[in-house]
């Protein structure tokens, strides 16, 4: 992977500006050497570059290390597919809302064009990226998109009455692990992405509009 451009720039530039963005078609900052694809993994990113046209590139990130990457596909489709109370749509806002708390551009990128495919309004999807309280929401979604930012920004504040709020718009105990599940992965994968510069396929920012 080639090493990232450096802008020129006049001496006395504070140094937090020195240094240009890359290029979104490179996958992150680190050179990590791919391993060889596991039989399943192989598979399953052939099954994701055909429904998708294209591999994901925190895929391509976590293929450094087939345990990690088995153990990251593995977690990831279990929250975000598997059977829940929350709709696919919800676990994506989810996302979503986190990582725009967060700041992460990669995950901000990707599950906004999710919300934008699931939902059918890409308006609902920007909305979401920018800022969800500006959404035209139901109160069930208003109140769980509230609990995971506050779970993102202040987790130690999390109390009874937080958890009450998600049991009064009918979501149940099973639910609200399915929610701070999510939001907890996210948090998760916004720092990683945050801490190596991982950039999304250029492909998700025309998705879904």
């Amino acid at each position: 992977m080639p090493k990232p451009k450096k802008t020129t720039v006049k001496p006395g530039t504070p140094e937090r500006v020195r240094v240009g963005a890359r290029q979104d078609t490179e996958i992150m900052a680190l050179r990590l050497p791919p391993a060889r694809l596991s039989p399943s993994m192989s598979a399953f990113l052939a099954q994701t570059e055909e429904k998708l046209g294209f591999v994901p590139n925190v895929l391509k990130a976590f293929s450094f290390d087939m345990a990690k990457l088995e153990a990251f596909v593995a977690y990831r489709n279990d929250l975000m597919l598997g059977p829940s109370g929350l709709s696919t749509l919800e676990r994506e806002m989810i996302a979503t809302a986190v990582s725009a708390q967060n700041r992460c551009f990669y995950c901000i990128t990707v599950h906004g064009a999710s919300v934008r495919a699931l939902s059918g309004d890409p308006v609902l999807g920007e909305t979401m990226a920018m800022n969800y309280r500006a959404a035209r929401l139901s109160k069930r979604q208003r109140a769980m998109l509230d609990f995971v930012v506050k779970l993102t920004s202040e987790p130690w504040g999390i109390e009874e009455s937080d958890r009450a709020r998600l049991t009064g718009v009918g979501f149940s105990d099973r639910d609200i692990w399915d929610i701070a599940a999510v939001a907890s992965f996210y948090n998760m994968t916004n720092r990683l992405a945050s801490a190596t510069d991982m950039r999304p396929n250029e492909a998700y920012h025309a998705m879904a509009r």
